[in-house]
């Protein structure tokens, strides 16, 4: 027993300085055979890009600390100055030293080495957390945080975790996503309530999600299929535990699913399972976690509108879900409701997913996309409008 739970306590202190070394949208970046010292700085991660997508843009954090940004920019999410959209990455103004990447549907985070937050693009609801409901085209810091060493980025709202442990929390607030114990929104951050511990968060439409050091999974927001995985649907202003999870190393939200991956190397979903997200080869909805089917060795995940990735410590990427534009990236636009591998990949150590585009970083630092195209957001000059299989980004 002791054997066990030392593995379990290295691999969770490996899922710590994952979230320390930077993440995309809360889901750390378990690497195999990666090694950090305690203490080293921030910025000391190796050099490999960090990813994050939403809607239709994309984020790449470079080993140099500046961020890169691709594809529609109508709010000023991609952070060069402009509303132009980027089929070429450009980089995201004034921001240097940056240690982790999210990005929300329409707005953008990054966390400096300083443990500061900064944010751009849409602000309507506060998501940009500067106090103000005015959208920026370059970064403005978020008010009142320090010690920040990951976030995650929602539909209009941003999620913190300090390296004290607690989470914090900003703008859209309808169905009690801030975890708060309200439905105000919010236009500088306020603590989310009874969490303690945590190194890891995830964020999607009005959901969030956090994993404790303890390994278990909390969850708050909307649960109108089943989402946060505590067995109802009705929803909780504050967070609540996901049913049946331990030893959870990374987390991943959907619009309206959850996946969380094990120390075992296991994958879980539960939630909306429409378009197969929950991977379990059947179409019914899961109010409590489901071991996805035919995947071990897991590392890491990332989810889309209706699909999800997962990279296994061989470094191949396998998905499932929609395949509408061939985000599932195995050569078809046929969707599957159990995992796939992506065609022509792998030494990969990073994914993300985007609405229905998806992309791997390996650990040449080279990154790969697939999927859908229509904004440039896979950052090759915009062509093709959508691809079936991995091809080479620029960003």
């Amino acid at each position: 027993m002791q054997g066990n739970t030392g593995r379990w306590m290295s691999r969770l202190l490996g899922v710590w300085l994952g979230v320390l070394m930077g993440v995309g949208c809360g889901q750390p970046t378990v690497e195999p055979g990666e090694h950090a010292r305690l203490g080293a700085p921030l910025w000391a991660s190796p050099s490999r890009a960090r990813l994050s997508a939403s809607e239709n843009h994309s984020l790449a954090l470079r080993p140099d600390g500046t961020v890169w940004a691709a594809g529609a920019n109508f709010a000023g999410q991609l952070g060069d100055g402009t509303t132009s959209n980027r089929s070429v990455a450009v980089p995201v103004q004034g921001l240097s030293g940056a240690v982790a990447v999210a990005a929300g549907e329409l707005h953008s985070l990054a966390v400096r080495h300083d443990g500061t937050v900064w944010a751009w693009g849409d602000n309507s609801y506060g998501a940009l957390g500067d106090g103000t409901g005015s959208n920026h085209r370059v970064p403005v810091q978020a008010q009142g945080l320090s010690g920040v060493v990951a976030v995650a980025a929602g539909s209009y709202y941003s999620l913190a975790v300090r390296s004290d442990g607690t989470v914090w929390a900003w703008g859209y607030n309808a169905a009690g996503q801030l975890g708060d114990g309200t439905t105000s929104e919010r236009f500088a951050p306020v603590r989310v309530q009874g969490l303690s511990g945590v190194v890891a968060v995830a964020a999607n439409y009005h959901h969030s999600l956090a994993v404790r050091s303890d390994g278990t999974v909390w969850a708050w927001g909307d649960n109108s299929s089943g989402q946060l995985g505590d067995g109802t649907t009705s929803a909780h202003f504050v967070p609540v535990q996901v049913q049946g999870l331990s030893e959870v190393v990374a987390v991943a939200a959907g619009p309206l699913y959850s996946l969380a991956v094990r120390s075992d190397g296991t994958v879980w979903a539960w939630g909306s399972n429409a378009h197969g997200g929950l991977g379990d080869g059947v179409g019914s909805n899961s109010l409590v976690p489901v071991q996805v089917q035919g995947l071990s060795g897991v590392v890491t995940v990332a989810a889309g509108l209706n699909h999800l990735l997962a990279v296994r410590h061989d470094g191949t990427v396998w998905a499932w879900g929609a395949n509408y534009y061939g985000q599932l990236g195995d050569g078809t636009t046929s969707w599957r409701r159990v995992p796939v591998p992506v065609q022509g990949l792998s030494g990969v150590v990073a994914v993300a997913a985007g609405y229905h585009h998806s992309l791997a970083v390996r650990s040449d630092s080279t990154v790969w996309a697939w999927g859908d195209n229509s904004s440039g957001q896979l950052g090759n000059g915009g062509v093709p409008t959508y691809s079936t299989t991995a091809i080479r980004s620029l960003l």
